[in-house]
């Protein structure tokens, strides 16, 4: 049997090689004649999986390693018969860690205490629900929008995107949708940004295209975290040079998230092919805990991990992609021991 497998997903030969014969290449260069006699495809965010790419193949396994299915035509796949596995929410926890961390710079630069601050998470699923138990753990007061489990759980938890809006931080964690019931492209746009203050705090940590970047160019606010853009590579250069963070779509690129990425659809390809589970997989990262000894959040979780340097490594916007494919190697908080509680990673 033959793979294909984007050869920036974590650990594919340790993890895939029992499977049988891999080839990789850049996500980018998968294309239809690398595909025509591969079974199982295995891809991250750069591939675009749909009729072009798989018409005639042998692929009958799609894996994704990655939390987003924008670039999955899922519709395609279940009408050909193709299996799809995804690894959703497996970076939920590394992109809270991203907010968290710049929201706690923030608040050293401006002397602000985050205890009197409101944070509007747009979005409650696997990453707002984790910042939300983080951003509680640290005093901040959180206003939640969530139409989709509003609807399904009461408004109680819930407010309007408008009140959500109005928060002193604004947080994006939705997929890009065009269609149905509650689509998010633009869901920031010409018919609500007002809404948005001159001190607000704007973070886009979810998908390009949820806010509307002409727009976003030309608004006045207190700072903007910037990781999704739209039209990467070719980001926005005013948003770029105007961000307090500008960094190449890496929230969710700790090694713990990429190993549970590649893990979540190893288990899902035994399934398929009703293999044995290895557990010794499950094993595969335990680095030794490392002692931080600095005394305030921000300067322990800039001593875990600075993002600084990912905003500094694409100044020159022509290293975003090549940047990110070669991300520096960053854990998660549990594997770090702090002077003081860092906020809990599990729920």
């Amino acid at each position: 049997m033959k793979l294909m497998i984007d050869d920036a997903v974590w650990g594919y030969k340790e993890i895939f090689s029992e499977f049988g014969e891999i080839n990789t290449l850049p996500g980018r260069d998968i294309n239809r004649k690398s595909l025509l006699d591969c079974e199982i495809l295995i891809v991250r965010s750069r591939t675009k999986v749909n009729k072009q790419l798989l018409d005639g193949t042998k692929v009958r396994f799609v894996g994704s390693t990655v939390a987003g299915l924008d670039h999955i035509d899922e519709n395609y796949l279940h009408e050909n018969g193709i299996s799809f596995a995804s690894a959703q929410g497996c970076n939920a926890n590394a992109v809270a860690e991203y907010v968290i961390s710049a929201i706690s710079n923030l608040a050293n630069d401006y002397s602000f205490d985050l205890s009197t601050k409101t944070l509007g998470i747009i979005g409650v699923g696997n990453v707002g629900t984790r910042l939300d138990f983080k951003a509680k753990q640290l005093g901040i007061t959180t206003l939640l929008n969530d139409p989709i489990r509003e609807i399904n759980e009461g408004k109680n938890e819930f407010v309007d995107l408008d009140i959500a809006l109005s928060a002193d931080i604004v947080t994006f964690h939705t997929p890009l949708t065009f269609s149905g019931a509650h689509p998010t492209h633009n869901l920031l746009g010409s018919h609500n940004f007002e809404i948005i203050k001159e001190d607000s705090i704007l973070i886009n940590a979810a998908r390009g295209g949820i806010i509307d970047e002409s727009i976003w160019a030309v608004t006045k606010t207190k700072e903007n975290i910037i990781d999704c853009w739209e039209n990467e590579p070719n980001i926005n250069s005013k948003l770029q040079s105007d961000a307090y963070w500008a960094t190449p779509h890496i929230a969710g690129h700790s090694i713990d998230a990429k190993f549970m990425g590649s893990f979540m659809i190893y288990k899902e390809l035994c399934h398929f092919l009703k293999a044995s589970f290895n557990n010794e997989i499950g094993q595969l990262i335990n680095p030794q805990v490392r002692v931080i000894n600095d005394s305030t959040l921000h300067e322990t979780l800039n001593a875990i991990y600075s993002f600084f340097n990912d905003h500094e490594a694409i100044k020159e916007t022509s290293n975003f992609e090549d940047y990110r494919r070669n991300y520096p190697e960053r854990y998660e908080w549990r594997h770090f021991k702090a002077q003081f509680d860092l906020p809990k990673n599990e729920l």
